[in-house]
């Protein structure tokens, strides 16, 4: 069976073909600038091959009609026509309390995700538009809805209520949701198959850090806390997201008078903060690392990151007893051994005995354990797959 699995953002819709249940990627890419003033960019591989476009994409329709017209014609053709494809995967990243595993999407499932919409107001919407598009592109296709939320459903009540008074949440559904689940997941999978153990007899901690970072505390194999919140702004210190703060700041700005209103204020926080407000330079950890030593804030950003993980680190080591390991994913986690090092520098008491050479060697597309053989607590480096995750559970209720 062959399986889209699409990721639509307010201008970007990212993509993967999959031949299933083998999981054999057919092509994959991503269309970037949708509705933007200029032509929209696709980068689009397939086997061997890569290509670039520039695209006449206003809006969503436009930008999906090229990728399928990429996906059956010339040399960037993987298949002969439409009707190959069985069956749709979308990433929703809200799904509220109310869908908690993959669901095949119809009406009910769509009224959940607009609701939603207002608790994850930069995802929700495109993630519909999607949907909607998909649906009238592909009408032959099943549809299936594959929610970041879903793996933190497990999160007891004393993990996702806040302290505010209980009718915010009974009224109003404000408590913590947790994001980037399917993520979280995958690599707990695959750490459990490294252990040799399943997953239901696994502690873990698992480290999502990217431009957007979360970190979740797994006892046997339930999600029990995670440092994302209501929305994707809480927790970690992230990209262009403040995390976690003293929330009599926001009514300290908005008194003064420094921002102007809920808008900005929102704008400024996940906008215009994290890496990026502190360094002054951007959000990319590559970018700040090589001006460390002659930019004093760069450095101040990249060691206020790793504190945060630290911080996160050792309240889930508390919080779960035991550890069977650590895993690090998503563009930092994966990629960058100098954060690395630096969160897990100095934990030989705590059972972490990093390997630094190993650390070091652990680059971009490699897996495995970064810490000593010796070490209590091994430390793993495992690439996240939430593409394939999310066509194995379309292909499931498809088939």
């Amino acid at each position: 069976m062959l399986v889209f699995v699409i990721n639509c953002g307010s201008s970007s819709i990212k993509y993967q073909l999959f031949d299933m249940p083998e999981k054999r990627v057919l092509a994959r890419g991503v269309l970037e600038r949708i509705g933007e003033t200029g032509s929209a960019v696709l980068t689009h591989r397939a086997g061997d091959g890569k290509w670039n476009f520039e695209v006449d994409a206003p809006d969503h329709r436009a930008g999906l009609d090229f990728i399928l017209r990429t996906l059956t014609t010339g040399e960037t053709g993987v298949i002969k026509d439409l009707s190959e494809i069985k069956a749709v995967g979308h990433r929703v990243v809200h799904g509220g309390e109310s869908i908690r595993e993959a669901v095949v999407i119809d009406a009910d499932v769509e009224a959940v995700i607009a609701r939603c919409a207002e608790l994850a107001p930069v995802h929700n919407p495109p993630n519909l538009m999607g949907i909607r598009t998909a649906r009238d592109v592909l009408p032959a296709c099943v549809q299936v809805a594959v929610f970041d939320t879903a793996f933190h459903h497990t999160l007891p009540k004393k993990a996702y209520l806040y302290a505010l008074p209980l009718e915010l949440y009974e009224q109003h559904g404000i408590r913590k949701y947790g994001f980037h689940g399917t993520s979280h997941e995958y690599v707990a999978v695959e750490a459990a198959a490294r252990l040799g153990r399943p997953l239901s007899a696994c502690n873990l901690i698992t480290c999502h850090l990217g431009n957007g970072c979360s970190m979740t505390a797994i006892e046997g194999g339930r999600s029990v806390d995670t440092s994302m919140g209501m929305t994707p702004l809480q927790g970690l210190m992230m990209g262009t997201r403040s995390g976690d703060l003293d929330p009599a700041v926001l009514v300290h700005l908005l008194r003064n008078g420094w921002v102007a209103d809920a808008a900005e204020l929102d704008r400024l926080l996940n906008r215009k903060s994290g890496l990026a407000g502190i360094s002054g330079i951007g959000n990319d950890m590559r970018t700040l690392e090589e001006n460390m030593d002659a930019n004093p804030r760069a450095l101040l950003a990249v060691e206020m990151f790793c504190h945060r993980v630290r911080f996160y680190l050792g309240g889930y080591l508390a919080l779960l007893g035991t550890c069977d390991a650590i895993v690090f994913t998503g563009g930092i986690g994966e990629n960058d051994h100098i954060a690395r090092a630096v969160v897990l520098s100095g934990l030989e008491a705590l059972g972490i005995t990093l390997d630094a050479d190993v650390n070091e060697a652990m680059i971009r597309g490699r897996t495995g354990a970064i810490t000593t053989p010796d070490s209590r607590i091994p430390a793993f480096v495992i690439p996240t797959d939430e593409e394939g995750m999310i066509a194995s559970r379309t292909y499931d209720l498809a088939k």
